[in-house]
């Protein structure tokens, strides 16, 4: 009787750490829903309550598929084929909460998911997965009043072409017309382009949101292609930052103020943006400081209090990152600017690193202090 217990209780054991294997302490619930990210009537991928994310691909036909999601350095996720010729395969481990990029390597093409939504990053469009997120509510669709997200051409005399931009203008700008409203000017990180903004961060979500609930007051946001995809990854120091800053500062800008209710001065005037948008925002407001008011740097580096010229008029300079990124450097480099007399502000998303719900939660802090 003692030898078949302990026979027993191995099994349980045994049966128990498998279960366990790739989560490391909890198993992987079965509670797995479409992602809401997919293609309309499409259940695969889908995502679980613990972050974990469900891949299911029909290619009878092919010998290996690859899911460029998966845990940090870990190459992503195999699939394996089930004897119906479709392939299956779940994350190692749990992602962060938020959006990702991903795509499938198949027999060694890259192809998108066609389950999944696609959305312009890394030079091309991408597939898209929603990690369901604690604090998803901010950036939520909800029965609230919203504003408007609208396409421009505007003319741009030095780089001999007509450029495109995205305009948010906030609920009630149709008819409140003789309001004029402050201006943020939005830039998307290395790979992406002016639509990420909008539909990677439900910038216009974040924004309908904290007006509806009296968080803060209306402004535009306006949103166009940084012009750096040109650059291969890796070689930044290559970009030249004075095309785009021509095209931004003298043809933007000038169109933006003709064309919509602006309050067209610097005092109501902030530049913002993530990663390479951010390395872009950090030279212009250096470079051009008679133009911008309100600096944000979203996981695009720091300002030094040296950098900054005395009579540049700052009112506000707003550095964040995530957990997982450099927070150490986001909070030395706001500690000194205070220190130097600046109205300066760190925030750090917990548990997220270099992706968009470090960006969403970084305007849903920023947006508040701006226009101040």
């Amino acid at each position: 009787m003692k030898k078949n217990y302990l026979f027993l209780s191995v099994l349980l054991l045994f049966a128990f750490s498998n279960s366990h294997a790739q989560s490391g302490s909890e198993a992987i619930k079965e509670d797995f829903k479409p992602s809401s990210k997919n293609q309309p009537g499409k259940d695969y991928p889908q995502v679980n309550s613990q972050g974990y994310a469900r891949f299911r691909i029909e290619a009878p036909e092919a010998e290996t598929v690859h899911v460029s999601l998966g845990l940090g350095g870990r190459g992503g996720t195999k699939l394996t084929k089930d004897s119906d010729g479709v392939w299956w395969g779940t994350t190692e481990g749990p992602m962060d909460e938020g959006f990702h990029y991903y795509h499938l390597t198949i027999d060694g093409g890259t192809f998108n998911d066609p389950g999944a939504l696609n959305y312009y990053g890394s030079t091309r469009w991408e597939s898209g997965i929603e990690i369901p997120a604690h604090d998803q509510e901010f950036y939520a669709l909800k029965n609230v009043p919203h504003g408007n997200v609208q396409q421009v051409l505007f003319p741009s005399p030095s780089t001999s072409s007509v450029k495109r931009a995205f305009v948010y203008t906030p609920p009630g700008y149709a008819e409140n017309s003789t309001t004029r409203y402050p201006v943020l000017y939005l830039q998307h990180g290395w790979g992406e382009d002016e639509t990420a903004w909008s539909n990677q961060g439900h910038a216009n979500l974040i924004m309908d949101n904290m007006i509806a609930n009296g968080e803060i007051d209306p402004f535009i946001i306006v949103m166009t292609y940084g012009m750096t995809n040109e650059i291969k990854f890796g070689g930044l120091r290559d970009f030249k930052i004075e095309p785009f800053q021509t095209v931004l500062v003298d043809e933007l800008i000038p169109f933006i103020d003709s064309n919509f209710r602006t309050l067209s001065n610097k005092d109501n005037r902030a530049m913002a943006g993530l990663s390479m948008g951010g390395m872009e925002t950090h030279s212009i407001t250096l470079n051009r400081p008679e133009v911008f008011s309100y600096y944000g740097l979203l996981s695009g580096g720091v300002y030094s209090p040296e950098e900054i010229k005395e009579d540049a008029g700052v009112k506000m300079i707003f550095i964040s990152c995530g957990s997982k990124e450099n927070p150490d450097r986001v909070k030395t480099s706001v500690n000194a600017l205070k220190e130097a007399g600046y109205h300066a502000v760190s925030y750090v998303s917990e548990g997220t690193a270099h992706e968009f719900q470090t960006w969403r939660r970084s305007l849903h802090e920023m947006a508040p202090l701006l226009f101040k």
